[in-house]
């Protein structure tokens, strides 16, 4: 009877400390925990496992309004289950679950104490599997290093585990904490496996900073804490891996400070040879200082020296070929015997875009020609046809006539006008639909022919059989949180997912209905008006699947990969939605008419034939066809002393679009498209900064048929992404270029911006598109040179960006076309009252460009700026400029540039 009684109370007694565990868990008390797991025996904490699991759930589906007390349950939630848990795997998982160690859930103080009683091979088995998780070690280090501490396992060598490391040493104590650590030793030569730097080690501090990794770690190799040998074949293995500058800046800085003996340069020739080759501009420069030293102490070869040089003239950096070209002629000079083996690699430089390296690299064969024979001669004579047409005199007079070789008269070169592609059909069958859908899912914004085309078979596939595609949806996103919450659908929609969750109930009909026929006020700045057009779209399709209305297909879905439709096309699908007696959804009707492509030839036809159609729709769209009227708003942007609405620098801030007034979008437009002209307005469309918008990429589909139009409300993301030097800020004159309609002040300052940009593949999309342009007959190169005038004058672009832009768009063979817009460009710089920094390099292009076109007219200021005193590159260019243009009208017609595409 006494041990009935005993074994009821202590049931009763696991009972209550579960019951007591379970409401600190539920109140988020993670601090009371431990305590009360010491109470509970291994059957307790089984039993009680399974409640905390189906609390885990519970929480889990708490709205935002309780987001705090969330929080603090699951951080509890976290130390409980941890201490319930009794396979290492599942304690593992536990820890580490996405619910449970998000931000503001860290508890690895409760989670050591809830684990301290376990066996030291099961917490090194903890330790290693969160070790893999680079959340939890990298966020959580503590809690993994206390695991590794308690168990006497080696340290984790986990790339979030050296991060989660080299955050927690980096403060003013640095040095004296790496000293400390028994860890240093292992885990400083795997941080330099990383293919990733950490943060912390890339830090812009100097040397005599505390928390400067390098001169730490050069400190404890002196005392011998860390192996010198060990730490520089670290550094040399990842400078050899190459990889970002960011990335390389560590163990560069690290290598220098340490230094190498002659032995360790010496065994390393060929990792130095490829770092000189493919590295980043900082590392081959180090890399070639090391080789420098070596070959003029004779410790390199001279073929090893000639691979040296022709990987180090072939880039495009001019300090590192200046100094390679100096190295030569010191080694030259020493060993003229090498003359034979060396100097046709000096020709490398025969075609570098410098005209003044060049003439180093002639100057330098000139001096040591005669120590060669003649076949190596005849090489050299032959590599002079890549010299720039203003060095053919000198190398006439150092090869002979066979140096020169005419090549006719000058013709320029223009891509094709590219053609629009066709969009491919809506998939056929619901399988198809499916396969799509799964795709774009993953990235509903990534173009605009991936999404109109699943728009529209989603649409197609539901007039046919919405509840098979209802079926369909559901068993291909089961799970996915959007499709079951979208309540805030009324204030962005997710596109097509917004779409599918409508299909199958997920948001209600008449929350769509609100958002779609929402009457907006004036945009705040451009994104906001784009994504506007996009997300009423997005609803009203929405709002077509929630309530079953039978619509066949979309009427502004386009033809062309642009998002431009064929007006035939979108007059047949009229005459079928009359046929079919269904009316066209506003918003669909509109879209479909910015898209139309008035400028087709069959234009015309269309409009007769939709006239006929007998339908407010028809005589919409014969009316919007024959209409001679521009929705482009008028451009202007205020300098930075004008700007009197604030002390804004950003040019995004200080582009003001007039919006003109359009009876047509007042009157017949939803309210989705007024921003384009219901009202008259001006004033500037920035966001004060750049504006990232997930739905920039469908921006362009807007507007397909209205290049100027689309210009003027993309400018003020491209100008904010531009001047915050982001990647891929060019990212929308490849659709300006491509797309119909006049090409204005809009377009043309657009690329003016482009060229400009800090990334060399935003200018180069910037070339593309003023090729493009060109090719088309669409460039205005006085309407560029002043917008480019403009943005040079008050820093917005640098010259030297500019010319490396230009001078790309020249060597394609667009000769003539970059010379009109430098002879344009050019006086301004000229009379510009203090010299603008980089002006040399783009009278150096300009000169480039007559030389090879045979271009005529000089630019006012050209003579006064070449009779100046002095060197400078500007003045010297400019001298070269004249010149070339004084050759050009000495020259007979029938010697004069023939220029054509």
């Amino acid at each position: 009877m006494t041990g009935a009684t005993g074994t009821t109370a202590a049931t009763e007694m696991t009972e209550g400390a579960a019951g007591e565990l379970l409401a600190a868990v539920r109140a988020g008390r993670h601090g009371a925990v431990p305590g009360l797991l010491r109470r509970l025996d291994a059957a307790g904490r089984k039993t009680v496992l399974t409640e905390l699991k189906e609390l885990r759930k519970e929480v889990r589906g708490w709205d935002w309004n309780r987001w705090n007390e969330q929080v603090e349950a699951q951080r509890a939630l976290r130390v409980a289950g941890a201490g319930c848990h009794t396979g290492a795997a599942a304690a593992a998982a536990w820890i580490a679950s996405r619910d449970l160690a998000g931000w503001g859930r860290n508890a690895s103080d409760d989670l050591l104490e809830v684990l301290a009683d376990r066996e030291p091979a099961w917490l090194a088995d903890v330790a290693r599997r969160l070790a893999e998780r680079p959340a939890v070690a990298d966020d959580d280090y503590g809690l993994v290093h206390g695991l590794v501490v308690r168990s006497g396992s080696p340290a984790p060598a986990t790339e979030a585990y050296l991060r989660g490391w080299t955050r927690e040493m980096t403060d003013a104590r640095l040095l004296e904490r790496l000293r400390s650590d028994p860890q240093t030793p292992v885990l400083v030569p795997r941080v330099l496996e990383l293919t990733e730097t950490p943060d912390r080690l890339t830090w812009s501090v100097g040397p005599e900073a505390p928390t400067h990794w390098p001169t730490a770690l050069k400190t404890l190799a002196d005392e011998g804490v860390l192996d010198r040998a060990v730490l520089v074949e670290g550094c040399v293995a990842r400078l050899l891996r190459g990889g970002r500058p960011r990335d390389l800046r560590f163990p560069l800085t690290l290598l220098q400070l340490l230094g190498t003996t002659g032995e360790e340069r010496r065994g390393r020739v060929p990792d130095w040879l490829g770092m000189v080759a493919d590295a980043p501009s900082p590392v081959a420069a180090y890399a070639q200082e090391v080789l420098a030293e070596l070959a003029l102490d004779g410790g390199l070869t001279v073929p090893q020296l000639a691979e040296m040089s022709g990987a180090v003239l072939f880039r495009t950096e001019k300090k590192l070929v200046r100094a390679q070209l100096t190295l030569l002629g010191k080694v030259l000079r020493r060993e003229p015997g090498a003359a034979e083996e060396l100097l046709p690699v000096v020709t490398d430089v025969f075609g570098h875009e410098d005209t003044a390296i060049q003439e180093r690299g002639l100057a330098l064969v000139g001096r040591h020609l005669a120590g060669v024979d003649e076949r190596v001669r005849e090489e050299l004579a032959g590599a002079a046809e890549l010299l720039s047409p203003v060095h053919r005199a000198a190398a006439v007079e150092l090869f002979g006539g066979a140096a020169v070789v005419d090549a006719g008269p000058y013709e320029e070169v223009l891509p094709p006008v590219p053609e629009p592609r066709p969009l491919a059909p809506a998939a056929e069958t619901v399988a198809e639909l499916m396969e799509d859908l799964v795709t774009l899912a993953r990235n509903p914004y990534e173009s605009v022919e991936d999404f109109e085309r699943a728009l529209d078979g989603v649409v197609r596939h539901a007039y046919r059989d919405r509840e098979a595609l209802a079926a369909a949806v559901r068993e291909t996103f089961a799970g996915e949180y959007w499709l079951e919450r979208q309540d805030h659908v009324v204030r962005s929609s997710e596109g097509v997912l917004t779409v599918l969750a409508a299909l199958v109930g997920g948001v209600r009909p008449a929350q769509l209905d609100i958002a779609r026929r929402r009457r907006f006020q004036a945009p705040g700045c451009a994104h906001e008006a784009l994504n506007r057009a996009v997300d009423v779209r997005s609803w009203e399709v929405a709002w077509l699947m929630a309530t079953a209305a039978p619509v066949p297909f979309l009427l502004a879905t386009p033809t062309l990969h642009t998002g431009a439709v064929d007006p035939l096309v979108l007059v047949e699908r009229l005459r079928e939605y009359r046929d079919a007696g269904v009316e066209p959804l506003p918003v669909d009707l509109a879209q479909a008419l910015l898209r139309v492509r008035k400028a087709d030839p069959s234009a015309a036809r269309a409009a007769r034939e939709a006239a006929g159609l007998g339908t407010r729709a028809g005589a919409r769209l014969a009316d919007w066809l024959t209409a001679a009227e521009s929705l482009a708003p008028g451009l202007r942007f205020l300098a930075r002393s004008e700007d009197s609405r604030s002390s804004s620098w950003w040019l995004a801030d200080r582009l003001v679009l007039a919006v003109r007034e359009h009876r047509t979008i007042r009157k017949e437009f939803p309210p989705a498209f007024h921003w384009l002209g219901a009202e008259p307005t001006e004033s500037a469309r920035g966001c004060g900064r750049y504006h990232w918008s997930a739905l920039r990429p469908l921006w362009p589909g807007v507007l397909p048929d209205d290049r100027e139009t689309l210009g003027a409300w993309l400018l003020p993301s491209l100008a904010g992404a531009a001047e915050c030097e982001e990647r891929g800020a060019a990212w929308g004159l490849t659709a300006l270029a491509e797309a119909d309609g006049p090409a204005g002040p809009a377009v043309h300052l657009a690329l003016a911006i482009g060229l400009g940009c800090r990334h060399a593949e935003d200018r180069l999309t910037a070339v593309d598109a003023l090729l493009v342009l060109a090719a088309r007959g669409d460039l205005d190169p006085a309407l560029l040179a002043a917008r480019l005038s403009d943005l040079v004058a008050e820093g917005t672009v640098k010259p030297n960006r500019l010319a490396d832009a230009v001078r790309t768009a020249a060597s394609t063979g667009a000769y003539a076309t970059v010379y009109a817009v430098l002879a344009a460009l050019l006086p301004g710089l000229f009379r510009a009252p203090k010299a603008v920094h980089g002006t040399g390099e783009l009278v150096a292009v300009a000169a480039e460009c007559v030389e090879r076109c045979g271009a005529s007219g000089e630019p006012a200021g050209l003579a006064e700026t070449a009779a100046r005193a002095g060197s400078s590159q500007l003045v010297t260019q400019a001298r070269r400029l004249l010149a070339a243009l004084g050759q050009n009208a000495d020259q007979t017609p029938s010697e004069g540039a023939e220029i054509g595409h």
